[in-house]
């Protein structure tokens, strides 16, 4: 399994927006250093909370200052651009990246954002598919000439061919349109609500339709493994302590996501009782590395198999402890699913399972070299 993070990012408001992005951007870095396999970075323009307008800009400069970690725009939100200029700036991405860059896209979650451009939000998801019917083609080296009502493209081409097989994903929330688009484009899915009550209930059905949308257009089958699952975690030492980091910004920026997505009818600002309640229901995971685990189960069981895990990037607590949440995960759950704690594990065990047979032996032989000593034979 892979993890990651999918960075809208939601910052708690009246935070300095120099510091936000100094946080962003070193959170990438420190998630770099960790083993981390990737980092889809969000696309939003209004709101005052999602503070990242260009994902391309601020990916082009976390590849400058990492190593290895995937950057993907999560997302694009196709239906504000020509899709001729999105295809030509994500080339380029490409190979500023050197390969290490994902596309991905959505066809908007801000409602604002709609407005201001004199789109009404029930727009987006058509504009979304026409955009896509000309950006793939366009990657692969087409020629297209396509008129809608919001551009009009003619022997549109691009002059730069990818420099990679990049990763290509679309967001899926509730509604299937998400996993409608990507089986119809042979494209990853990004299941953003897979821990919501009602969304992991339907990430099976979610998978079918993909898989049934896939073949009906002549699209490869879908692998689980392009399949990425988003839930939010707070982690830390103990379940009490992770309860108190959370009292920083979980109650406000959670009031604000009921405010553009649809959330139950609750006090938000109760955070004993929220707590309990995110917990309970599985919505989320505030507590330890141990919760972690077992709700990466819960999702694997209710999905049938994904290929990566992504935390959300939000302050629900002060960035020191997020940072400190991040570190314990990629301490004792990334290990847990990767594989790469079993032989580490294993021979911990083994010599465990000899009792203290290997300390007599080395106390016999540093006994018998002191006896050497001092006959002389040494």
């Amino acid at each position: 399994m892979r993890f990651g993070i999918f960075m809208g990012p939601y910052h708690k408001p009246g935070l300095n927006p120099l510091v936000s992005f100094q946080q962003d951007m070193q959170t990438i870095i420190n998630l770099d250093e960790l083993g981390f396999d990737e980092a889809w970075i969000g696309e939003h323009h209004s709101g005052g909370i999602e503070t990242i307008g260009s994902p391309e800009l601020f990916i082009a400069a976390a590849a400058e200052r990492t190593k290895r970690i995937k950057l993907g725009t999560g997302a694009i939100t196709l239906p504000y651009h020509n899709p001729l200029w999105v295809a030509d700036r994500i080339v380029q991405l490409d190979y500023q990246t050197r390969g290490r860059m994902m596309f991905g896209v959505a066809p908007g979650q801000l409602v604002q954002d709609a407005q201001m451009m004199g789109l009404h939000p029930s727009q987006n998801r058509q504009r979304l598919q026409e955009a896509l019917e000309v950006i793939i083609p366009l990657f692969k080296g087409e020629r297209v000439t396509r008129k809608t009502d919001w551009f009009d493209l003619q022997d549109a081409r691009l002059q730069m061919l990818p420099y990679s097989n990049f990763d290509m994903a679309t967001v899926s929330v509730l509604s299937p349109s998400g996993p409608l688009l990507a089986g119809r484009h042979g494209m990853g899915m990004l299941s953003v609500a897979a821990t919501d009550p009602d969304g992991i209930e339907k990430l099976l059905g979610h998978w079918q339709i993909m898989e049934q949308e896939a073949a009906s257009h002549g699209q490869p089958k879908p692998l689980r493994k392009d399949w990425r699952l988003m839930g939010p975690m707070h982690l830390a030492e103990t379940m009490e302590q992770a309860k108190e980091d959370v009292r920083y910004g979980l109650s406000m920026l959670e009031d604000y996501r009921a405010h553009i997505n649809p959330a139950p009818d609750i006090d938000w600002w109760d955070i004993d009782k929220i707590v309990d309640m995110l917990n309970e229901s599985g919505a989320a995971v505030i507590g330890t590395p141990e919760m972690a685990r077992a709700q990466i189960n819960r999702l694997i069981e209710k999905s049938g198999g994904f290929g990566t895990y992504l935390l959300m990037g939000v302050d629900w607590a002060r960035y020191p402890a997020t940072v400190r949440s991040h570190q314990l995960f990629a301490e004792e759950v990334m290990p847990y699913f990767n594989g790469l704690g079993d032989p580490l594990r294993k021979s911990f065990e083994e010599v465990m399972a000899t009792g203290y047979a290997g300390a007599q032996l080395t106390a016999a032989a540093q006994a018998s070299m002191i006896e050497k000593y001092k006959r002389g034979s040494v």
